[in-house]
This record gives structure tokens, sequence and C-alpha cells, in this order.
């Protein structure tokens, strides 16, 4: 939703690029001032999940995004874009939550080795919302609520206060399922354990360079497809090729949680990659407002997602090292060429981000044992990069261009090969991820 409100934001308040970006900035600096307070209790006194319990963490984590949510009424009201800037904010802290508390849980529901297999499969429900935002809250915005060709705040307000009762929904879901408890039996003293390893702060890099290039990128499509240079289409438009840039990252994540499993034969895991590529295609393509004819580009880059898989095999650290390869590769291409081209060289970036988060997560907190929640809390900190690269790329875009610009997120790509190939030598993330032990 944040990619399809700042442009609308950009024409209401009459915003450069740099200003623009305040909304990711905003949303993603919450990440970092939350985790941040978590990393501070943990350190001074003990771990704050380990006390509360996994499942009161994603409550509260909820109930704070449904108030997020909420604020975006008087914001609109009042047509105040620091309002705006300040319900992106709480809401940031609300997922800030979500995810310190839902990564880590969702890796303790099993074996250590098919860790990165489960984060996949959840990361792909959770790009399936990414990719039906762009499409559903276009239309909420652009078409349903829109109040024809004026512009203001007036069409968050329905939208946003729909989006608030579904956190509460979701609470009350939560609050009566019974869900496993974890809870960590060694003396944990504070302190800064979880940095004596250098996994884990490679990798904290590592999730700042790939969570501040995909928002980046993602942020700047639909204006970047708006250039006359590119494709000049409309920003009603441009919504459902942003839909195929987060539909990659789903159909990528489905595939990386096949991939990596380890109950599956070569042929098995061939068919039901492809048939899940397919599968998800074709509900892509009754989902957004394109013909065939301008989504058959799409269907050779996710065949081509499906090769490169097997070419990783089932090590996270490989998988890793030759995705981010690949897209320092589309990126070039996206900032020479023209037209087509370079907007089908970024949508297929998404295909390639989608193991990215998983593995470099799973990697990162291999073998912190008692530290592993102290250490997730450091890599959702990271996601800072998602507030401080969009602006940065932003200040570019100002000064030498859009298209120029997105020579910034070539730069984290690098770094992410790096980790990968610094995993790989270390024989860290063998079958799948390696020892990845939480100590729980």
């Amino acid at each position: 939703m944040n990619d399809i409100l700042i442009p609308h934001l950009k024409e209401m308040f009459s915003l450069n690029y740099l200003q623009a970006m305040l909304v990711q900035f905003c949303f993603f600096g919450a990440y970092f001032i939350g985790s941040l307070v978590y990393f501070l209790i943990s350190y001074f006194y003990s771990d704050p999940i380990n006390r509360l319990g996994y499942k009161n963490g994603i409550l509260m984590g909820l109930l704070v995004s449904a108030l997020g949510c909420f604020l975006f009424y008087p914001a609109a009201e009042s047509a105040q874009y620091g309002l705006f800037l300040s319900a992106f904010f709480i809401l940031g802290l609300g997922f800030t939550l979500l995810q310190i508390t839902a990564n880590p849980f969702v890796a303790l529901l099993g074996s250590d080795n098919t860790a990165s297999a489960r984060l996949n499969m959840v990361q792909g429900f959770n790009s399936l919302g990414t990719t039906l935002a762009p499409v559903v809250g276009g239309y909420l915005i652009f078409d349903l609520f829109a109040h024809g060709h004026e512009i203001s705040g007036e069409e968050t307000k329905i939208p946003y206060l729909v989006f608030g009762i579904i956190f509460l929904l979701l609470f009350v879901i939560v609050r009566l399922v019974k869900l496993p408890i974890f809870k960590n039996d060694e003396d944990h003293r504070g302190g800064l354990g979880a940095l004596q390893f250098p996994q884990l702060k490679l990798g904290a890099l590592g999730i700042f360079c790939y969570v501040g290039a995909e928002v980046a990128i993602g942020s700047f499509l639909i204006n970047f497809m708006m250039l006359p240079e590119t494709m000049g289409i409309s920003e009603n438009l441009a919504k459902n090729y942003l839909s195929l840039y987060w539909g990659g990252s789903m159909i990528g994540r489905f595939l990386g949680a096949i991939s990596a499993s380890s109950q599956l034969g070569a042929f098995k895991k061939s068919s039901y990659m492809l048939l899940v590529a397919a599968a998800i295609y074709l509900l892509i393509f009754g989902v957004v407002d394109l013909s065939f004819s301008q989504m058959w580009i799409f269907a050779l880059l996710v065949l081509g997602n499906v090769i490169a898989f097997h070419i990783g095999k089932s090590i996270a650290s490989q998988k890793l090292l030759l995705f981010a390869m690949i897209n320092i590769l589309l990126v070039l291409v996206a900032v020479f060429s023209s037209g087509t081209i370079a907007i089908w060289s970024l949508l297929a970036i998404g295909l390639f981000n989608s193991v990215m988060w998983s593995n470099i997560f799973t990697l990162a907190i291999s073998g912190l044992k008692e530290y592993t929640s102290q250490g997730s809390s450091l890599l959702v900190m990271a996601i800072l990069g998602g507030a401080v690269i969009p602006l940065l790329q932003g200040a570019l875009a100002d000064q030498i261009g859009l298209q120029e610009s997105f020579l910034l997120p070539v730069l984290c790509y690098l770094y992410i090969a790096f980790f990968g190939y610094y995993c790989l030598k270390r024989n860290l993330g063998g079958d799948n991820t390696g020892p990845i032990s939480s100590g729980h």
C-alpha cells in the first residue's frame, strides 16, 4: 500500500522525490526505533519475548498495527502530510513487533534444517498480500473512493479504517487459537552476546541492503513506468505492473519452499515447482487488469526463475549468491536501456528477491542458541534499510535523474552477493541452511 500512496501523496502535496520518500523513511524507520528499544531491553535486562511469549508479542503487534491504520482517518481529515507520516510510523512499530516475534517463531516450529523452507512458505503468503495490494488498494484509492480528478486525502480514510478492523479481527482469532509455547530455559544474562557471531553482524547489513533495495525499487516503479522514455503510462495502469513485481516475490518464495524441501525427489520437486509457478501465474493473471499480450514476457521470466532454483540447488548461501548476481545484471540493464526492456528488467527483480529475506535471516541466526531472539531483533533493526536506501535514491533521482538513481540498488545487491559467498565458503547453509540451533 505504501507504493500506491507514495505517488498519490506526491501529487497531493506537490512533493519532490526526496520528500515523497519520507513515507518509507518513517515507516521503516519505525522498524529501527522499535527494534533498538527491544535490543536495549534485552541488553540491560532480559529477552522480552522469552518473558511475554511469542503469542503475546504477536497480539501486541496486531493491536499497534490497528492503531496505526486508524490514525490515517485524522490525517486525511486535516490533510496534513506530517500526520500521514506519523500514521506510517505507528503502523511500522506494529509491524516491527510482528517481525521480531513471528520470524523466529516460524523458525522454531520444526526441524532446524527446514527453517528456511518454512520462512519461504510464510513469506510467500506475505507476498500474496503485496501482490493484491496494488490492485485492490489502487482500486479503492483511484476508483472507488476517488473524487473525480480531485486529489485529496479522503481516499485513504475508509480503506485504512477497514484495514484497522481487519487487524482487530486477526487479534481475536490469534487470541483464541492455541499455539505452541517456546521458552528458552538457558540463563540469559543480557549483554551483547549475539554480536559475538560474525554471521549475524554481516547478515544484519545484508538485511539492510536487501530491504533497502527491494523497497526502493518498488517505491519508484510506478513513477519509472510513467516516464515517457519507458512506458509513459498512467498511475492506474502502472499499479497492475507493480503487482507483477511483488507477485514475482510470491512465486519465488513458494518455489523456494519447495526447492529447500528434503522430502521430495528431484523429479517431484521439479514437477511441483512448475505446477505451483503456473498456478500462481494464472492467479496473478486473473487478478491484474492486464492481457496475456502484456504478460507473456512475465511467463518467460518465471520459467527462468525455476531454472535458477535448480542451479542454486538446496544450498541457501549458493542461491543467495546466484540470485544477487542475477539482480545486479537486471538493474544494470534497467539503467542502461529504455522502453519495455528497462521495465521488465526491474519487474523480474521481484522473482530473485524472493528467497533473500529467509536465506539471509536463517544464515545470520545460525548457531546463536540462547541469543536467537536478540539476534532476531538486530536483524529486524536492519530493516532500517527500507527507510534509508529509498531516501538516498530519492535524493539521487532529484540530482541525476530517476533512471540513473537505480545504480544505488546495484551496490546493495553487490554486498548481498558477498554475504552469500562468505556463508558458502564457511559452509553456512549446506543442506538448506545448515545447523540452525536456536537453543529453545
